[in-house]
């Protein structure tokens, strides 16, 4: 935990000086215990100046971000730092500068709540290419047929996903951007395109029209989104109330989808075929040096939040061309750092340390490699070194295999490298495989060799029992127990899709993944954090003392349509039971957030003793702290 910090005026006074000052800002926000901001530049170690400062818990950077993680003190710090600070021209300036991370943090937006969706699809897939390779005669049958079509699905229909996610990210009508979208789906426009490809001319108010189909592209429906969100902005306060709601998407879909059959489509369709195939020229011209560099950087682009960026190029490859070598080679980078969290979880002494490089090691193992990057390998520098350097062997020798993905694979890992077989191209399996195993192993051996990273003062701090440094020692108290304030299935913070949490940067507690939508008082107390704009998350102070961050859900600070509703305000004092928060599940999940609801002992280094629940399913009468002062 970082040391403690009241002068709040002087950590944002710091933390602005080591970002170079108010002309290197380009806009600031906050959430529930993150400072976020985006700069012009990053000056040389400022990350590790900020991380070093008094009240900062780590800083990480993510999606164009660096985001000063500092706990429910967050408001004071992000108050003070305004006040330095001409927002108004943070706010216009944000419009013209960095576009390139305004870019991959769209994309990061418009991707990442359905990712999973189409990692599932992706399974399924290769499970039916293992099932054929065992039983030829199974792809005649009907049910493959049927499995087949539903493994495509959600690729054929991308663009409604992406209509759907964008104009969530746009903030315009999620309805009206569906319905835009599915039009370039339609089977008719599909049957057009193809007698456009046949040579017939079809033209649209005498321009004649591209053959370019819309199934399983991106980019035209992300702009279609963008500029739609430009429209609905500008005729907003031009329609009266009264025929708004219907004027409003009728001179929508007349405008937007004529526009991309005409302009929109074409041009970002033709923009993705020259990438994907500038890329492909590379490849195709040494895919050994391709597979070595893409396993050495992509999980350290992963760390900066820029890897959204690819997915355009490898849904065309897979669009046009029916196989990527992209996702190849990505697949063998991913595992080079699963591969380091099982050398980590074999080499550490310290039980807790092996708690969470398990845990992050079978989640690498489904592609989601962020618990190995932040819980263990970055945090211990050698382990992340390790894997980046055996991922690049691993893709130098799958280079001279030319491997392939003959299917998408959303979160390429060990489960996707069966989307490399093709029956007349077994090579590419085998490349893949090897690939794999050399970025698998070769961790392991290392680290055994040369060290987990972790220093003597690592292999002795436990987080459950804390040892106090003051002057003053902690005098122990009667045991105090706290309930949980809400209903569901508890989870081990090691399990939460966030480092801040998962690590315990901002404190020992647990998880919750709620099966109702409120969220009590688990004692008396009294509210001292609000987060007005998302309603996402509060902070109490107990009357024992204890303080406490309830933040329902992963990144929904990002939610402000009402998905969220207090019944309590600041400073107000509750009683165990009081409803605190209430909130909208389905609406939650469908914008693309986790539900999973970190409780966190804030002040968990004043109690040498927190005890938590062993208990899988949780109701508001459950203890899940007891606590010793």
């Amino acid at each position: 935990m970082s040391s403690k910090i009241r002068d709040y005026n002087k950590l944002a006074v710091d933390i602005l000086n080591e970002l170079g000052g108010e002309n290197n800002i380009v806009t600031v926000s906050r959430c529930a215990t993150r400072l976020r901001l985006v700069t012009q530049h990053t000056p040389d170690h400022a990350k590790e100046n900020i991380a070093k400062l008094p009240g900062v818990i780590t800083v990480v950077e993510k999606g164009g971000q660096i985001q000063v993680v500092i706990g429910t003190h967050v408001d004071k710090v992000y108050n003070a730092f305004t006040q330095l600070i001409n927002t108004d021209k943070k706010v216009t300036n944000d419009n013209k500068a960095n576009i390139l991370n305004r870019v991959i943090a769209t994309m990061s937006a418009v991707f990442a709540p359905f990712v999973y969706v189409l990692a599932a699809s992706g399974i399924l897939q290769g499970i039916l290419i293992l099932i054929k390779l065992a039983f030829p005669e199974f792809e005649s049958t009907s049910t493959y047929k049927i499995f087949d079509f539903i493994s495509w699905a959600p690729f054929f229909f991308l663009p409604i996903f992406i209509a759907i996610t964008a104009s969530q990210h746009f903030r315009c009508n999620i309805y009206i951007a569906v319905a835009c979208c599915a039009a370039l789906l339609s089977p008719t426009w599909t049957k057009l395109a193809e007698l456009i490809k046949a040579g017939t001319e079809i033209d649209l108010f005498g321009i004649a029209l591209s053959e370019t189909p819309y199934n399983s592209t991106v980019l035209p429906p992300l702009f279609l989104v963008w500029l739609l969100s430009y429209l609905e902005r500008f005729l907003e306060p031009r329609l009266h109330s009264i025929i708004k709601p219907l004027l409003m998407p009728l001179i929508c879909l007349v405008i937007m989808v004529p526009s991309t059959l005409i302009a929109i489509g074409p041009i970002t369709a033709n923009a993705a075929h020259y990438i994907a195939n500038g890329y492909n020229w590379i490849v195709n011209l040494a895919p050994f040096i391709a597979g070595g560099l893409i396993g050495a950087v992509w999980q350290v682009l992963v760390i900066f939040g820029v890897h959204w960026g690819i997915t355009p190029v490898i849904t065309e490859n897979i669009n046009q061309y029916g196989q990527d070598s992209f996702q190849a080679f990505q697949t063998i980078a991913v595992i080079g750092q699963v591969g380091a969290a099982l050398g980590f979880y074999i080499k550490t002494k310290t039980q807790e340390m092996k708690g969470i490089s398990l845990s992050a090691f079978i989640t690498g193992l489904f592609g989601i490699t962020e618990p190995a990057i932040y819980g263990v390998n970055l945090r211990f520098k050698k382990p992340f070194i390790y894997g980046c350097i055996c991922a690049s062997l691993g893709g130098i020798v799958a280079g001279f295999f030319t491997p392939y993905y003959y299917t998408y694979a959303a979160l390429p890992g060990p489960l996707t490298i069966v989307n490399a077989i093709k029956p007349d191209n077994m090579s590419s399996f085998f490349g893949v495989a090897i690939g794999s195993a050399i970025a698998l192993i070769g961790p392991v051996i290392l680290i055994q060799i040369f060290g987990t990273g972790e220093t003597i003062q690592d292999n002795f701090n436990n987080p459950k029992t804390i040892n106090n440094q003051d002057d003053n020692p902690k005098i122990l108290l009667d045991e105090v127990d706290i309930t949980s304030p809400m209903t569901g299935h508890a989870l081990p913070l090691s399990e939460v899709p966030d480092p801040a949490f998962s690590q315990k940067l901002m404190g020992e507690g647990i998880a919750i993944e709620p099966t109702d939508n409120h969220v009590y008082a688990p004692f008396d107390a009294k509210v001292t954090a609000v987060f007005e704009n998302s309603k996402h998350a509060i902070g109490l102070t107990l009357d024992n003392g204890v303080e406490l961050l309830i933040h329902v859900g992963i990144d929904t600070v990002n939610l402000t349509n009402n998905e969220f509703a207090y019944h309590v305000e600041l400073h107000q004092k509750v009683k165990k039971g009081d409803l605190l928060i209430s909130f909208n599940p389905e609406a939650i999940k469908q914008a693309g957030y986790p539900l999973i609801t970190p409780i966190i002992i804030v002040n968990t280094d004043q109690y040498q003793f927190i005890s938590l629940t062993d208990k899988t399913e949780v109701t508001v009468d459950d203890i899940i702290f007891k606590i010793k002062q």
